[in-house]
């Protein structure tokens, strides 16, 4: 038996040597790292969607789209598409009903179904312009990527009851390095055959991972609520300027018209017709825009009964009269 002091205690190991680390002192040189390698990532993305212009640029990658600068904010009033939109450089707000959205390049937005929507862009508060990409989803490489992965993968696990239809959420470094590796095809045209759908697959993937995943895998799902509602639309869109009848579009989703207006205002926030009137405002807008037509040609066109009406809901949505709205959008074009 060893005194304390002797030889062998002294070369006895200190307990205190094995005690774990704090955390703290791991996280801030790994989070450094994050930090900086985002921060890489970033200006790569930058530098290759420097070409893009003010207006919807394609890039030659299959659903793959970018744009840059000053955006009218009349021209951001649309129906959008099913996408990812990832802002690269200043901020961007979308307003869906009375939901409004804000998002940077630490954050990214998800669309699951067509909605109308207003958007705004705003330059960095360095003075860069807004620069952004975006992937419009495929529903069908949504379900293969399903059934080619695991629950656990993408997150699946009890059905979800929720059918919110767009949010935002923050980017990921795993998200952004399949972000870099898809737009460096750019530079490689001939690769984007070969390359292009594995890197989607990813990105997919990734979203499928996040915090609204779910929004993809109901979309894929043909009996999920957020599937029939997206149906639902589709029908909507194409009758736009016939009478909105709730009970048959209840019907044709198989659901009770209380629960159809319940899963359709939580993924819309708007109503049924509430859709629907934003729908007609902004086709009425186009025809205005595109057409030279009068203003009660166009009311007529697009369902409404009554001009004054339809001049007052689209001064109200649109910020000036149906006339004076559409001179400033064709004189933005010329310019």
């Amino acid at each position: 038996m060893h005194r304390l002091g002797s030889p062998a205690a002294a070369r006895r190991p200190d307990p205190r040597q094995f005690l774990p680390i704090p955390a703290f002192r791991l996280a801030s040189p790994l989070r450094r790292v994050s930090n900086v390698y985002m921060d890489n990532a970033l200006e790569e993305l930058r530098r290759l969607a420097a070409h893009a212009e003010n207006r919807r640029t394609d890039t030659g990658i299959p659903r793959v789209a970018m744009v840059q600068g000053e955006i009218p904010e009349h021209a951001l009033a649309a129906v959008y598409e099913p996408m990812i939109n990832l802002i690269l450089q200043g901020s961007k707000s979308m307003t869906v009903g009375e939901k409004t959205l804000e998002y940077d390049p630490a954050t990214y937005f998800i669309m699951s179904v067509d909605l109308p929507a207003v958007g705004a862009v705003h330059p960095a508060s360095t003075g860069e312009p807004y620069l952004a990409v975006s992937l419009t989803l495929d529903l069908g490489i949504i379900a293969t990527l399903l059934c080619d992965t695991t629950d656990a993968a993408t997150g699946r696990g009890e059905p979800s009851t929720q059918t919110e239809a767009f949010n935002v959420a923050a980017v990921t470094p795993e998200l952004m390095d399949a972000w870099v590796r898809m737009l460096r095809l750019m530079e490689r045209p001939s690769e984007i055959p070969a390359l292009a759908p594995p890197y989607e697959r990813e990105i997919l993937y990734r979203v499928l991972q996040g915090p609204h995943g779910c929004m993809l895998r109901q979309l894929a799902t043909p009996d999920s609520a957020l599937a029939r509602i997206s149906s639902a639309i589709q029908r909507i869109r194409s009758d736009y300027a016939k009478p909105l009848r709730i009970a048959a579009l209840a019907e044709q989703v198989a659901m009770s018209e209380s629960a159809f207006h319940r899963h359709f205002k939580s993924a819309t926030a708007l109503s049924p017709l509430q859709y629907q009137k934003q729908l007609r405002l902004l086709q009425a807008r186009q025809i205005l825009a595109t057409r030279g037509t009068s203003v009660t040609a166009a009311a007529l066109d697009v369902g409404y009964e009554s001009p004054t009406q339809f001049t007052r809901e689209y001064a109200r949505a649109f910020g000036l009269p149906p006339s004076q709205d559409a001179a400033r959008m064709i004189a933005s074009r010329r310019g």
